[in-house]
């Protein structure tokens, strides 16, 4: 089994100023410890970008760009998307088949958005997903609390068979120093 973490949508407009992602900074540092170790297992991490024609996330914008907190390297990847699903119209599958990937550790934002949908197009596509449940977020919606919509997801998710794979949700503690297996020499 091949890995790679996902890390969706972490830019500066959803993490700063009245947009910004619930418990951002602790997500952050959850994310930068869990790339920080899948480099070491040689797994790729693929920073993925949403972007729009005009707004807070219009393309090379300064709210476009990658969160000034999260920690990146230059032997990442990168894929840049217009829709929640971050294969749709995307290379992102092509680089996962180039590297044998096929099983996707997902983190970013948003839980309800971009986090849900692309944790479902990546089941129906064959992917076996593991949802780090404390490393992904998003904002209150007027219904429910960010912390609520998070905890939702991580609980529907889970329960997700029909696909074939299956969604394992687990806290960063559980994926942390050295549980990566390694990937490709």
């Amino acid at each position: 089994m091949s890995r790679a973490l996902l890390i969706i949508d972490v830019q500066q407009a959803l993490c700063t100023g009245p947009e910004a992602a619930f418990d951002i900074d602790r997500v952050i540092a959850r994310i930068n410890t869990l790339a920080k170790d899948a480099r070491a297992a040689r797994l790729p991490v693929i920073l993925i970008q949403h972007e729009e024609n005009e707004g807070a996330l219009q393309s090379d914008s300064a709210g476009w760009r990658l969160a000034t907190a999260l920690i990146t390297s230059p032997g990442d990847l990168r894929v840049r998307k217009k829709t929640p699903d971050s294969f749709h119209h995307t290379d992102l599958q092509r680089l996962l088949e180039a590297r044998q990937v096929d099983h996707l550790i997902i983190c970013g934002l948003q839980s309800d958005y971009c986090v849900d949908t692309t944790t479902r197009r990546a089941l129906a596509l064959g992917y076996a997903v593991t949802l780090v449940a404390d490393a992904h977020s998003t904002i209150d919606n007027g219904v429910l609390t960010a912390a609520q919509i998070t905890a939702h997801h991580n609980q529907t998710l889970r329960h997700l068979h029909s696909f074939g794979p299956s969604v394992t949700v687990v806290p960063t503690s559980e994926l942390l120093r050295g549980t990566l297996p390694p990937g490709p020499a």
